[in-house]
């Protein structure tokens, strides 16, 4: 399942958009975005996401459970 950014949680800090090896994360209006069509979850990159390795705020680049676990292509 792809990444999300609690809105209300995220700081703006950026930390985490230089980290996304898929330039997944975006800033918008003050806090920053995943897009879930990028977002892979970091498989094939790194051990853990690097969005929530990075993230000041606990639990603020989580799971979003609402879409489909990202497929390694074939």
């Amino acid at each position: 399942m792809p990444f999300k950014i609690i809105a209300s949680q995220c700081t703006g800090c950026s930390a985490c958009a230089p980290e996304c090896p898929n330039v997944a994360i975006t800033e918008k209006g003050g806090t920053f975005v995943i897009d879930p069509k990028k977002c892979t979850e970091c498989i094939g990159h790194f051990d853990e996401p690097q969005c929530a390795a990075v993230c000041p705020v606990d639990n603020t680049c989580v799971i979003d459970t609402t879409l489909a676990r990202y497929q390694v292509p074939a």
